[in-house]
């Protein structure tokens, strides 16, 4: 059996970790997507889309709670401090409506 070409992607954080959770959880769907030449290109799409929706989840929580610019050069440890939550929150939120979902 030969596979496909694919065209090769450089992934991210988000498009290894749906990886990784398609070789634990969905195998079926993994070696579908493998064997149809579509993996890379899949995982390339879930990736982008999960950055750009990380990006602007950022921008929002930051927004909402008053993390400004003006915060960081007044008081850069409290800044950094709420910066790392938004951060670790925006990411728990993509890992679970893009990365663990049911596919």
């Amino acid at each position: 059996m030969v596979l496909p070409e694919e065209k090769a992607y450089e992934l991210g954080r988000f498009g290894g970790a749906k990886y990784r959770h398609l070789q634990n959880c969905h195998r079926v769907l993994l070696t579908t997507l493998r064997t149809s030449g579509k993996l890379s290109e899949y995982l390339h799409g879930i990736d982008a889309a999960c950055e750009e929706t990380f990006s602007r989840l950022v921008k929002q929580y930051a927004e909402r709670e008053g993390v400004t610019e003006q915060m960081e050069a007044a008081d850069m440890m409290k800044w950094v401090g709420l910066m790392n939550n938004i951060h670790s929150r925006a990411e728990e939120a993509i890992m679970r409506e893009y990365v663990y979902e049911e596919d």
